[in-house]
């Protein structure tokens, strides 16, 4: 089978190895379709380390850092149950970097990271459910605090994690969703698919529309989608209830005098399979469109254009096609 290798920061190559056999409660996935996570094909490219204490080792291993993929179970070990050979499942869970990765045309998967996916939709709309999830589990934390149906909801950042927030927003019920953004095209491109109501350069925002703390907020709850601080205390500054945090965070945020009054911050809940199943609730309803996020097409071997293009913010998500060539 044919897999791709990150070799160094910057070189890459497809290799050729075994078709594995699933373990003990694992499948063998046969990848229809793989989106990249620009996160991580981005850290990998620049050796910049994803979270404190972590670390890049190159040559890279195999497959990585894809990790969200939908595809056809192939073979099934021992053990597992639910799931058949023949079944259109995508991966819900990133396994970790020490096992080989979804950027191949056959990867093992543990049996309880792959939730069933209706198989009329195109791949592209149902590969990336892993990212979904993950922000399925703010959604479903806010859900439960009643803090979005009929509210004025921001997301901060609309990159792939923002969009699909955004959906979501709408999905819940909210009165308006606002998107903000520094790059004015991904604030069109939010715009133009319904995605937002309104799409905003925070660093625009007039203070009559949108009052400043200690001045009482006209946003009700907000989602950070970037993880900077900059960012965070954007929304901090502008929301009347509830900041959600899901961009990875990497330096210090400052709760401040001013936020008191009624602000509540909450960190990331992790993941876990009723967001997965929550995600994909929503795109079966047609309330989730991930196949907005997909911007290009490649197969495997041009994977170093599509890094280019994520690196020029000139595209939201690549999907690769690991059995086409060209």
């Amino acid at each position: 089978m044919k897999v791709l290798q990150v070799t160094s920061p910057t070189e890459y190559e497809l290799i050729d190895l075994p078709t594995p056999e699933p373990g003990e409660n694992q499948v063998l996935l046969k990848v229809d379709a793989v989106t990249t996570c620009p996160q991580w094909d981005l850290h990998l490219r620049h050796n910049e380390p994803m979270f404190v204490g972590h670390s890049f080792h190159y040559p890279y291993t195999p497959g990585q850092p894809g990790h969200e993929a939908v595809g056809t179970v192939a073979a099934i070990g021992a053990g597992v149950s639910g799931i058949r050979v023949g079944d259109y499942v995508a991966a819900w869970k990133d396994q970790g970097h020490r096992r080989q990765g979804c950027y191949a045309q056959y990867v093992i998967v543990d049996a309880a990271h792959v939730v069933p996916v209706p198989k009329e939709l195109p791949p592209e709309e149902l590969a990336p459910v892993e990212l979904a999830m993950c922000v399925g589990s703010v959604f479903l934390m806010l859900r439960s605090m009643d803090v979005l149906a009929g509210r004025r909801v921001a997301i901060s950042g609309l990159g792939p994690a923002g969009l699909i927030a955004a959906q979501m927003a709408q999905a819940e019920g909210a009165g308006e969703v606002i998107g903000f953004d520094l790059n004015p095209g991904r604030r069109s491109f939010a715009c133009e698919r319904g995605i937002v109501h309104r799409a905003l350069d925070p660093r625009e925002v007039q203070d009559d529309e949108f009052p400043t703390r200690p001045k009482v907020p006209t946003i009700n709850t907000a989602i950070d989608c970037v993880g900077g601080a900059k960012s965070v205390h954007f929304l901090m500054d502008h929301t009347e209830d509830v900041v959600a945090l899901f961009g990875v965070q990497r330096e210090p945020y400052t709760f401040d005098v001013r936020h008191h009054r009624g602000l509540r911050l909450c960190g990331y809940k992790g993941h876990s399979r009723d967001a997965a199943e929550y995600a994909v609730s929503l795109v079966r309803a047609g309330a989730l469109r991930l196949g907005h996020l997909v911007t290009h097409h490649f197969p495997l071997e041009k994977y170093g254009e599509a890094v280019d293009l994520l690196e020029k913010q000139q595209a939201i998500k690549v999907c690769f096609w690991p059995w086409k060539e060209g």
